[in-house]
């Protein structure tokens, strides 16, 4: 499974997202720790007011078990104390059963103490909190001299104080997440800003291999930092080198071209002047024994054999080297008109041709395409081969693709020369002479979709497998 990349922009904005979470609940708890400290502490000030205010008033009735005197000393210290809201006040005896009640109906005298109370002695008020109920409980003994003699037991309602805590805490969060945000947001358009000359880079280096490479405008040069004006300044002059080599491949290719076809006009002007030797001989015999109906007949037939002969060698060599590509299928004839073409180097060089044309009649491949590919290589055959040695050809239909293959036994190609054709590399080879070269014919493969294999012969030699899909006429013509 592949991982997925997180761009730069998005990581370091996460990354402050993520920091400034940790810094705010650590703030967040140490705010919130301090103010819950700071408010029981007030509450417990202020309950000592209470309970001290109450318990020198409260020892002498508790020790006479007095309960009216009691109830009204309760009664009254809770109209007085009304601004710390006590919500209920217990005098219970040193054995723990209830003396007097501000709320005499839920907690009868005499009546134990309800366990919500705290059952520990504490000469000095003691408050505990139980933020669930919204209540504290806060509790004062009473002494006579050494003996204890009762004790004072206070509830306070504590829900404006959760209330404050509560507002503190939305606070603290609404602030940290607005200041976490924006500093997201000032870090995502920071780092995007930061990012635009490295996505410009990108742009111009992932264009399409099809595409010229084109330099970066001077204008995103003049407005990009510092450090990416030296890096832009040689991705420029990276581009014009590439460009130029383009264009020095495609003068080559050109010159490749032309050279072949020069090649080929020397060896087809001897196919062209002997017939036209024959075709002067028939008319000077048709000048003198012209009145002979045999001598007219057979000399008719010699200059009718040899104008043929002429219209089929430039037919030939006009279909090849055509620029424009016809929208039509490709015939048999096309593939053994071929060896007519190189028929003047065979002789030249006194080789062997092995022909074998399996192919058939109305195949949707561009004709085009497939006489300059094979034409090339068959003409790189002959010229790699030494005199008095053997050329191969073969075509046939497989696995709905033409197939053509082309062997020679000669000292077999260049590692540079094979790369090329192969496509490892994306240039023509300098002072190949490769027809029209082998970068030029790598592309022509490439443009019709096909593969070439590259392999060596037995003993000696190159053995060039070409294959070419087999279209319809729809996809012919837009190839065309």
């Amino acid at each position: 499974m592949r991982a997925v990349r997180i761009p730069l922009a998005i990581r370091i904005p996460a990354v402050v997202i993520v920091f400034m979470a940790a810094v705010a609940v650590f703030i967040s708890e140490r705010v919130l720790t301090r103010l819950q400290e700071a408010q029981t502490r007030h509450l417990g000030d202020l309950a000592a007011v209470y309970l001290d205010g109450l318990a020198p008033a409260l020892v002498a009735p508790v020790v006479r078990e007095d309960v009216w005197e009691v109830f009204d000393i309760v009664d009254r210290a809770r109209q007085v104390h009304a601004g710390l809201k006590p919500t209920e006040t217990v005098v219970a005896t040193a054995d723990g059963r209830v003396l007097a009640s501000s709320n005499p109906r839920e907690h009868p005298t005499w009546s134990l103490l309800p366990s919500s109370f705290s059952a520990e002695r504490a000469t000095a008020p003691a408050i505990v909190s139980h933020d669930t109920e919204g209540e504290a409980v806060a509790r004062r003994d009473l002494s006579s001299g050494d003996r204890i003699v009762g004790s004072v037991h206070a509830t306070f309602d504590i829900s404006p104080l959760l209330a404050e805590r509560r507002s503190v805490l939305i606070t603290l969060i609404g602030t940290n997440a607005a200041l976490t945000f924006a500093l997201a947001l000032t870090a995502w358009l920071t780092v995007r800003r930061m990012m635009r000359p490295v996505r410009v880079l990108a742009s111009h280096l992932n264009a399409s291999p099809e595409t010229p490479v084109e330099p970066i405008a001077d204008s995103l040069i003049k407005t990009a930092p510092r450090e990416f004006r030296g890096l832009f300044a040689a991705f420029n002059r990276m581009a014009e080198a590439v460009r130029d080599r383009e264009a020095l491949s495609r003068h080559l290719a050109e010159e490749e071209r032309l050279a072949s076809l020069g090649r080929l006009a020397s060896g087809m002007a001897h196919e062209i002047n002997n017939p036209l030797g024959g075709l002067f001989n028939a008319i000077d015999t048709l000048k003198e024994h012209g009145e002979r109906s045999d001598v007219r007949r057979r000399t008719i037939d010699l200059i009718d054999r040899g104008l043929k002969g002429i219209r089929d060698v430039v037919r030939t060599t006009l279909v090849t080297y055509r620029t424009d590509r016809d929208v039509r299928s490709l015939q048999r004839a096309d593939i053994d008109d071929l060896k007519l073409l190189i028929e003047p180097e065979v002789r030249r060089k006194n080789l062997t041709v092995r022909w074998r044309n399996e192919s058939h009649d109305e195949l949707w491949v561009s004709p085009s395409v497939v006489r300059q590919v094979l034409l090339n290589l068959l003409l790189n055959a002959c010229q790699a081969t030494p005199t008095g040695g053997e050329i191969s050809f073969e075509a046939l239909v497989e696995n709905s693709s033409l197939v053509a293959v082309v062997g020679d036994t000669g000292p077999g190609l260049s590692d540079s020369a094979r790369d090329v054709l192969v496509g490892q590399h994306d240039h023509a080879v300098v002072g190949s002479g490769g027809g029209l070269g082998l970068w030029m014919v790598r592309r022509l493969i490439k443009e019709g979709g096909g593969t070439i294999v590259v392999y060596p012969r037995s003993p000696t030699g190159t053995t060039i497998r070409v294959a070419l899909p087999i279209g319809d006429e729809e996809g012919l013509a837009h190839v065309a």
